[in-house]
């Protein structure tokens, strides 16, 4: 991956044309449904000009939450998955193929099944974060302790690591769904697990999107360090940078903010492998340039995607995470047919 870098002209462009294509997706996301309404009424509900009506009710209280959460979502997963891949030198790196989202389902469903914090009084807005975060923490430890060998850990060796937590996690996640004495918990954790945005609230996006964005500005702040992991160990270390203690505190950080998201969102796959990649064609891999334009396609791409969920089999409400997957699948085996014969996994 080289660190091309893009003209500031170009560079404004990409972003005007992203931030309009997240506007209309967001509209769109607001009109359309079992029940259609009209853009222009949608503009006067959301901005307050409309009477109190069903189809306010239905913007304000069922869309707009479902729609925002998507684009926290989806820019925070793509930034994750951005910063992996520089962090491995891997482009087929995600939050998924490292374990951290294994380990955050995992947390959840322990949460759901087990009804921690519920004799407590504690709300689940502060459970389900709790436990994605406790799990990502200990899928982290998992697989730093599987790769580091002789004191030294490489990016093929963290990949593999993260792999072989990740199925173990995600076994562990479908024998706690199986064996749950009551339904409800089966079927709550089976539809989280499959990746919706279907139950998104409001008390989600404030803890979602102050997570994004301190997660978001923190790596855009580390763009330098990032950019010099893409030349390798040797070269990193040379130029100045712990390779070790840098790796380990950035893979803490996208831990938090894939377990917080994976709380409200459920296991979402692919767009940290995705869009990493159609962004690096546009405006090259300088972080401090690609990360906000990762944010903004990751946001744009996912509540595009909710939108076909909730349309393509109407009125079933198809999880997102089966179509990302669908997306997501073959360009990952396309990536890995163009990977060079005896490029490390």
């Amino acid at each position: 991956m080289t660190t091309r870098s893009t003209g500031p002209l170009r560079y404004t462009l990409v972003l005007t044309v992203l931030a309009l294509a997240l506007a209309g997706a967001a509209l769109a996301g607001l009109a359309l449904g079992q029940v259609r309404i009209p853009a222009a009424q949608v503009l006067d509900i959301v901005t307050g000009r409309a009477e109190p009506s069903p189809f306010r009710t239905i913007v304000l209280d069922v869309r707009l939450p479902r729609v925002l959460l998507g684009a926290v979502v989806g820019a925070g997963l793509a930034v994750v998955g951005t910063v992996l891949q520089a962090l491995v030198r891997n482009p087929l790196a995600d939050p998924y193929l490292l374990g951290i989202s294994s380990g955050a389902s995992a947390g959840v469903v322990v949460v759901i099944v087990f009804g921690l914090g519920s004799g407590l009084g504690l709300a689940t807005s502060l459970t389900m974060p709790a436990g994605a975060f406790a799990g990502a923490l200990l899928a982290l430890v998992l697989v730093y302790a599987l790769a580091r060998r002789g004191g030294q850990m490489t990016g093929s060796r963290l990949v593999l690591a993260g792999v072989a937590v990740a199925y173990v996690l995600s076994a562990l996640t479908s024998l706690l769904m199986v064996t749950s004495a009551r339904r409800e918990h089966f079927q709550e954790a089976m539809y989280w697990s499959l990746g919706g945005l279907g139950s998104a609230r409001w008390d989600a996006l404030p803890l979602t999107a102050t997570v994004l964005l301190l997660g978001t500005g923190l790596l855009i702040a580390l763009a330098r360090p990032l950019d010099l992991m893409l030349v390798g160990e040797e070269g990193a270390t040379v130029l100045g940078l712990d390779t070790s203690r840098f790796r380990a505190a950035v893979f803490v950080l996208t831990s938090l903010v894939t377990g917080v998201l994976v709380a409200f969102s459920g296991a979402i796959g692919f767009i940290g492998l995705l869009v990493p990649h159609a962004a690096r064609m546009v405006v090259g891999a300088s972080h401090r340039t690609l990360l906000p334009v990762t944010a903004l396609a990751g946001a744009a791409f996912l509540v595009t995607a909710d939108l076909a969920a909730r349309t393509v089999a109407a009125p079933q409400d198809v999880p997102v995470g089966i179509l990302t997957a669908l997306i997501g699948g073959p360009f990952f085996l396309w990536l890995l047919r163009r990977r060079p014969e005896g490029a490390p996994v």
